[in-house]
């Protein structure tokens, strides 16, 4: 990679996590072009209300030369200073790290997330063969703001108390701690109008001022020497005896941490290596439930019900992360409220969840239905077995949002409650209102498995069969669409009378889910179409190119943005139920297993792009398939590895 080109070294970016929904981000020449980017983003009500408080280090190298700056900032109409044109290497496996070579030594530039804490450490390891005389001068940049929101000078007042080896960084309702081994001089500056192009070209406020409160400085004249600063919102108490002995073992510690993650399944594949290193970043602990969740994306999702369900089992069952996988059902089961799980937790502790999603709950119980698969643990599900038949018999007789079985044994349900739910004003991008394909295949395979997994509790589950049963007969005849031997994406409901004969990728789960419904060839004819009409190297589009609604580009505002999101755009996470689809369709072809690993090579190829080894939210429908959204999606990792580990690696 050529760091001392800008526009090449801001492409890539860069992403630790500390278990809580806190983070560290930025680019790989340390360039923030989000609002979400910082060094210290404090995740203040685990797993949400997250706050960037150090947004950079500005590092400076005194020597006899001149004076070396490290940092690379975006201005209107400039980029200044251009400290990549020292940067020599960079690696984000398995922490980040920097090699910078200036003024004739070599610095070397550790940071890590501390797991647990809302903590980031940066160390410094300095060699100077010429033993010359030189300062290197660290300046930090920051803030005291919600990730959604950017800063002006004029709308915050910093104060700063200054310790023995601490300064206490105090704003209106939040403060955090700095904390060195170097000498601190207070010099109080802003600055201003840093630009973040990513926020620029998503239609959003782009321009932001951060404080700097003052400096640390080390003299060096040895050949070696380290140093380090450390940013935490969490007690004073815990790092005022911080030391380089003590920094150095946190470091091993959580490289080891990670190497673990890494070895816990196949040592010797490093796709899986990655994706399982990628994986572990999304589950954290949620404060208000004391318990595990899901977050659904970074920089910007919370925990939300349906990405937790569909993402739980590649991200906990595949990896054997069974204890991790009790505590997230838990926490989404003790929420439940009318048969529906919670589509979304608030950000504000004093609010109630959010219920607003059909699917949700239907995923909820095909997720315990897989953990069984996998742990046979009965115990567990004798507790999950209340919930499991609140969401049955609540959508049997009916619940919030419309949702309802009808007499056809299907569930009908008002609009934007399914995962194609974009909205502007008052135009429903995608309107589903009705009975949608997928929500039935989901509605079908809830049945199954709460039947088997009754049946093994010792239930009487003679009416789950029976309703079974009628939704598989009444899906077949009203969803099959005999002209593209395929299935209808929506189908009416509440007694009106229409089908939407449109070509998206809902249908693949009447396939890919663990109870289907469909006679071989009309599996077949979905699987056929969906190869034809929408795969891409990355995923799957969500609507054909051949319909007249068809957006082939995400880009642009928020409104052409959500126009495009679910009428073209590409989700990888939908590789992974086409991949389980195209593995029960073709199972007895000797090339199936060749043709899925040749469908993911186009992710193979982006992990080490956008977000070093993660996979993106999204992608264009039209070539060159460009990635957008989320720089890191849990389901779009979560369904890789699970059809990767289910389907290609067995």
């Amino acid at each position: 990679m050529i760091y001392s080109d800008y526009h090449e070294g801001t492409s890539k970016e860069w992403l630790i996590t500390n278990g809580l929904g806190g983070y560290a981000s930025s680019t790989v020449i340390g360039t923030n072009t989000r609002k979400y980017h910082g060094l210290l983003v404090a995740s203040m009500n685990p797993p949400v209300e997250r706050m960037v408080l150090l947004s950079s280090l500005d590092e400076e190298l005194y020597t006899e030369d001149g004076v070396h700056k490290l940092a690379v900032h975006k201005y209107p109409g400039a980029v200044y200073p251009n400290g990549n044109e020292y940067l020599k290497s960079f690696s984000a496996e398995p922490l980040p790290k920097f090699l910078y070579n200036s003024g004739g030594l070599i610095i070397k530039k550790h940071i890590l997330m501390v797991n647990g804490e809302n903590t980031t450490i940066i160390k410094y390891d300095i060699e100077n063969p010429g033993k010359k005389k030189a300062f290197l001068k660290i300046l930090p940049l920051v803030n005291s703001r919600s990730i959604h929101h950017l800063t002006k000078a004029s709308d915050i007042t910093f104060s700063q108390e200054i310790a023995e080896n601490s300064i206490l960084i105090k704003a209106a309702y939040q403060q955090f701690s700095l904390i060195s081994d170097m000498l601190y001089q207070t010099d109080e500056h802003w600055y201003y109008d840093f630009e973040y192009e990513m926020e620029l070209s998503r239609g959003y406020p782009y321009h932001e001022d951060n404080f700097n409160p003052g400096f640390f400085e080390l003299e060096i004249n040895n050949e070696h020497c380290s140093c380090f600063v450390i940013a935490s919102a969490e007690s004073n108490e815990n790092w005022k005896n911080a030391d380089l002995h003590a920094i150095d073992e946190l470091i091993l510690r959580e490289e080891k941490r990670i190497r673990d993650i890494e070895t816990s399944n196949d040592k010797d594949d490093v796709f899986l290596q990655k994706l399982l290193i990628a994986g572990d970043s999304f589950i954290v602990n949620r404060k208000s439930t004391g318990a595990r969740s899901i977050i659904a994306g970074y920089h910007w999702f919370g925990d939300w019900g349906r990405d937790t369900m569909i993402s739980l089992p590649g991200l906990t069952l595949v990896t054997g992360r069974f204890d991790d996988a009790r505590s997230i059902l838990s926490t989404f089961a003790s929420s439940c409220k009318n048969g529906l799980i919670p589509n979304l937790f608030p950000e504000n502790p004093a609010d109630s969840p959010v219920y607003n999603t059909v699917d949700a709950s239907l995923w909820f119980v095909h997720a315990a239905g897989k953990y069984l698969d996998y742990t046979d643990d009965l115990t567990f599900i004798e507790k999950l077995w209340p919930t499991i038949m609140d969401i049955v018999n609540n959508y049997r007789n009916g619940t919030d949002y419309g949702i309802r079985m009808d007499d056809d044994g299907l569930i009908e349900h008002a609009g934007q409650l399914t995962w194609m739910d974009a909205k502007i004003g008052n135009w429903e991008v995608t309107p589903r209102r009705g009975k949608a394909c997928e929500i039935n295949a989901l509605w079908y395979n809830a049945l199954v498995y709460a039947a088997d997994m009754g049946e093994k509790l010792g239930k009487d589950v003679a009416g789950l069969r029976k309703t079974a049963e009628i939704t598989a007969e009444s899906f077949m005849e009203k969803f099959h669409n005999n002209e593209r031997n395929c299935l209808y994406d929506c189908i009416s409901g509440y007694g009106e009378d229409w089908k939407d004969a449109s070509i998206r990728p809902n249908q693949v789960f009447a396939v890919s889910l663990t109870h289907t419904m469909l006679p071989h060839e009309i599996e077949k004819g979905i699987v056929d179409i969906i190869n034809e009409e929408l795969l891409t190297p990355y995923g799957l589009r969500t609507l054909s190119p051949a319909d007249s609604r068809y957006i082939g580009y995400y880009k642009g505002n928020t409104e052409e943005r959500d126009a495009a999101y679910h009428t073209g755009t590409v989700w990888p996470w939908l590789l992974g139920p086409y991949i389980t689809a195209y593995a029960r369709v073709y199972k007895d072809k000797a090339e199936t297993k060749d043709k899925l690993r040749d469908l993911l090579k186009g992710i193979k190829r982006h992990l080490d792009t956008v977000c070093i080894g993660s996979i993106s939210e999204i992608f264009d429908g039209d070539n060159p398939h460009e990635p957008g959204g989320c720089i890191s999606q849990a389901w779009s990792v979560a369904e890789i590895m699970r059809c990767y580990v289910e389907n290609i690696k067995k």
